[in-house]
């Protein structure tokens, strides 16, 4: 595109306004040909991409036939058990199961994908699997936003890619709109979803029996996410342009048309949940990731799919809103909706990594590229983006169920900058899916990114998605059997069609069920942006915003960000953090004092942290005191956190597995502390006799030199582990007695010792729970011969180990040599078993962390007030003493996240202050419980 596009969005010709879409968002700004050959940009050869596109087409043959295999017709494949996931057949893991609706969901999920992978017999297959096996009309209870972008999504997708098939005269020839017939049977059956006042669906339905009626089980809830009520738009106006039934649309539009009106006006800003009935938001923090993340998604897409200029006019809105206050580059942080200046938390959650290929699409690279490149930086520390990671990149929540939107914002930037260097990225993503979560039976969540430890799941999004991205980042155009700039893709990744928008326009210009405000749009942007201005005439342009990032997770953020400069360059300084409070420290005190905060020293021997609004120095201080309560209450969450003993790893090495089955395991608070030695244990696995291993081991003979596999109960772990220590045993492993407990629904705890000394303990000791325990007594069962890895965390598992002869465990458990020990743990969850009794789970209090973090430790008096508190130990009168665990030096990473704070604001009046007082309080308390 040489130069930019003229027009007005969607008030002019729908094909000019198609092909403008084309150049911007899917042919992505043809960039290539300057960046491709930047000197230093260290180009792929064609030869390297077809490598890495026909690797990523085995990846998914392996996962897909796997799934077809051992899952088929169930929603899901269990990658480590090598079976099918059906609902209510497994433990309940709470709301990720409501995507399951027993409608074979990864096969609708996967069907377009495997037309982009050029599978075109097997996709004819499929089809006519959904045709023959798939019922959508069982009596189960599923999330509407899940099934819309899942199967609705699916089934749209696999008709649109089925037309085109049939089209081109190969394949499809008998296909008359079976999918489209199912898709449309679908949608009736979520439709009662919302029959409510305010257009908003209910969170759930049931697919036989709809709402409110005794069968259907659902119908009472109150609250949805704003992505649940804001991601329908796409594939409810495409299922109506399809069929020419309005209905879909409509209820679609109302959601989203009522989602506007309740934005906070003055920041414009949305929340994460709201209330369906009233309108009213429940949580008032606000980000891009988990909870709101498609709504902005949808609404510029919307624009393009249907011609609306109301929906790019919302849209820019929000971005106008994101970039002023949730944009901390390369960050982004929640805010408060009703106070936009201040941060919600302190850590960003895994799903706003879609975010930079939104901003492609917008067509603003510069701060895309800075996010995607401190992501990446996260993902090179920890080999997968964790679930949630705090502003100075430490882990938050360990899990990585392989997501696939780092993927995707890689290939909308590859395709927008042609820069190689994502191509990069792309190939570091398939070398860690296939080291760390290929299994014999497929891929395997990740469960703890810190060890590599494995979880038996592999959602449908990892075929929908993520070999779709990745085929396509590697894939030249010939590759493709049909042209993927003439689709749109969903936030699932399903491709409708662009033609879509000059198809059955029946809806109105304006809806009449709602008020709704026009706004001025003489400030927006209704043209394509000129590459000329996107990459100046500078071939390095990408690599430049990248560098000064190359060091942001190890080190900090840079002061070079732009926001760090304009903040900091001049102005008043930033307020105290609670990351560098000192209570010796006179100038903290009377910076607190300022604030309106005062110590109290209380007789049992804690502090407490008092703040009174009226007797801060301004509302500006008092809400700087505020904001200083509100990162005490989260800094001692966070420590408690991470203050706990880090989940071990056992790794099952031996044949079939190589060290691609890890398992989550507890650690012991006695024997060989395996995060001081680098190789860990290594053994074959034997079961001792007797199996709870409470009295003398009476087959000596078999754990000799073994890891003997015990069962928990009847006697103290510290009993079990010196019996099959005086057998010879290297190692033990404590399987529960609890049938289908797992890791994936039960905290860890620590084993703990019997009270008495146990320095002779000398082996390493690891608990399982049940379901992770079977997984090697069925590989016992079917080979017999089982070498397992007991260690801090898995080993690197390369395919070379494949050809090489098994280890004995005499070679690896004497090569154990002492490394760091990690940082001493304030907080520990220890379980004792009782002598002569069944087990049971004991919480253990080591010692307390430097805040009481509890939701009640924070209270209002007068609604002037707000009160935190201190244990004593941690705050030390003496001057030379600072709260323990605290930093000595203010990290950069935590100045740039309060960056975006103008200091110069107008001051507000304290009645203002006051008003807001109760609502600050309930979102700080409700930060303290929250889950993605």
């Amino acid at each position: 595109m040489s130069g930019a596009a003229s027009g007005e969005g969607g008030s002019g010709d729908p094909a000019a306004r198609w092909g403008r879409w084309k150049l911007l968002a899917l042919g992505l700004l043809s960039a290539s040909s300057v960046l491709a050959a930047a000197p230093g940009a260290g180009a792929m050869s064609r030869e390297e991409k077809r490598r890495l596109g026909n690797q990523v087409l085995e990846m998914f043959d392996h996962a897909y036939s796997n799934y077809m295999e051992h899952a088929y017709p169930a929603d899901e494949l269990m990658p480590l058990t090598c079976r099918g996931r059906v609902r209510g057949q497994e433990p309940s893991r709470g709301d990720v199961d409501d995507a399951l609706g027993k409608f074979s969901l990864t096969l609708i999920d996967t069907l377009d994908t495997l037309v982009v992978l050029n599978k075109t017999k097997e996709f004819e297959d499929a089809v006519k699997n959904v045709i023959k096996d798939v019922n959508l009309d069982n009596d189960i209870v599923v999330s509407v936003f899940e099934t819309n972008i899942r199967v609705l999504g699916g089934l749209l997708g696999g008709h649109s890619v089925a037309i085109m098939l049939k089209e081109k005269g190969e394949y499809m020839q008998w296909y008359s709109g079976e999918l489209l017939h199912m898709a449309k049977q679908l949608g009736y059956k979520l439709l009662p979803a919302f029959n409510t006042t305010s257009g908003l669906p209910y969170p759930r339905v049931n697919l036989k029996f709809g709402l409110r009626s005794p069968e259907a089980r659902t119908g009472t809830e109150t609250d949805t996410c704003t992505a649940c009520a804001g991601t329908l738009i796409l594939e409810f106006a495409a299922l109506s342009r399809f069929t020419g039934t309005s209905i879909f649309e409509e209820y679609a539009r109302k959601a989203l048309d009522f989602l506007w009106e309740k934005r906070q006006r003055n920041s414009n800003l949305v929340g994460v949940t709201i209330n369906i009935h009233t309108g009213d938001w429940v949580r008032k923090d606000s980000g891009v990731g988990a909870g709101i993340d498609s709504y902005y998604e949808y609404l510029l897409k919307a624009y393009v799919l249907l011609g609306d200029d109301r929906f790019l006019e919302r849209f820019n809105t929000h971005y106008d809103a994101i970039m002023r206050y949730i944009s901390q580059p390369p960050l982004l942080l929640d805010v408060h909706i009703h106070k936009p200046m201040l941060n919600a938390r302190t850590w960003m959650d895994s799903l706003l990594a879609f975010f930079p290929g939104l901003q492609v699409l917008k067509g603003d690279i510069r701060p895309a590229i800075e996010t995607h490149e401190m992501l990446y930086q996260v993902i090179k520390k920890h080999n997968f983006l964790p679930e949630a990671f705090t502003t100075d990149f430490r882990v938050h929540w360990a899990q990585h169920p392989l997501r696939p939107e780092f993927a995707e914002s890689t290939y909308f930037l590859y395709k927008a900058t042609g820069d190689p260097y994502y191509l990069e990225v792309g190939k570091t993503l398939i070398e860690n899916l296939n080291k760390y979560a290929r299994v014999p039976c497929g891929f395997a969540a990740m469960k703890d990114v810190r060890t590599g430890s494995h979880e038996d799941r592999m959602d449908s999004f990892f075929l929908a998605e993520m070999f779709k991205y990745l085929y396509l980042l590697f894939a030249d155009k010939e590759d493709m059997v049909f042209d993927i700039e003439d689709y749109i893709f969903t936030t699932e990744a399903h491709l409708l069609p662009l033609w879509l928008s000059t198809t059955n326009q029946t809806m109105s210009k304006k809806n009449t069920t709602t008020e709704y405000t026009e706004l001025d749009d003489s400030n927006f942007e209704w043209t394509c942006p000129n590459t000329q201005i996107l990459f100046p005439n500078d071939p390095m342009y990408a690599q430049s915003i990248r560098e000064p990032l190359k060091n942001v997770v190890d080190k900090s953020c840079p002061r070079g960000v732009a926001r760090v400069e304009e903040s900091f360059g001049s102005g008043p300084k930033p307020p105290l953090r609670a990351r560098d409070f000192m209570a010796s420290n006179a100038e903290h005190l009377e910076i607190l004092k300022k604030m309106g905060v005062s110590l109290i020293h209380l007789k049992d021997g804690r502090v407490q942290l008092v703040q009174h609004a009226i007797q801060a120095a301004s509302s500006l201080d008092a809400e700087d005191g505020l904001r200083f309560m509100q990162e005490m209450i989260e800094l001692s969450s966070q420590q408690q956190k991470e203050q706990q003993l880090p989940p071990r790893a056992v790794q099952i090495v031996s044949h079939p597995f190589f060290g691609r089955v890890v398992l989550t395991a507890g650690p012991a608070q006695f024997g060989m502390d395996l995060s001081k030695h680098n190789v860990g244990t290594r053994g074959f696995v034997a079961t001792s006799k007797p199996y709870n291993g409470c009295s003398e081991i009476t087959n000596p003979e078999a754990v000799k030199e073994k890891i003997a596999l015990m069962q928990r109960g009847q006697c103290m772990f510290a009993e079990k582990a010196r019996n099959i220590q005086k057998a010879g045993a290297i190692g033990g492993i404590v399987v529960d007695d609890n049938e289908g407990s797992s890791s994936d629904t039960a905290p860890l705890f620590q084993m703990a010792g019997d009270g008495k000394n146990t320095d002779d303990i000398k082996i390493p000791m690891l608990f399982l729970f049940n379901k992770e325990g079977n997984i090697i007594l069925d590989a016992i069962r079917e080979y017999e011969s089982v070498e397992v890895l007991l260690s801090d965390k898995a080993k690197d598992r390369d395919l070379e180990m494949e050809n090489m002869d098994q280890k004995s465990s005499e070679n690896d458990s004497h090569k154990q040599r002492p490394e760091e020990t990690s940082a001493s743990q304030d907080l520990s969850l220890v379980s004792q078993e009782p002598e002569g009794e069944e087990s049971s789970d004991v919480t253990h209090l080591d010692s307390l962390s430097p805040v009481d973090a509890d939701s009640d430790s924070i209270s209002i008096s007068n609604q002037e007030s707000c009160i935190t508190e201190i244990h004593e130990a941690n705050v030390q009168e003496t001057e030379s003493t600072e709260l323990d665990n605290q930093p000595q030096e203010q990290s950069p990473t935590e100045t740039d996240s309060s960056s975006n704070v103008n200091w110069d604001n107008k001051v507000q009046p304290m009645e203002s202050i006051l008003a807001d007082w109760n609502e600050d309080i309930e979102a700080f308390e409700m930060m303290e419980k929250d889950e993605l």
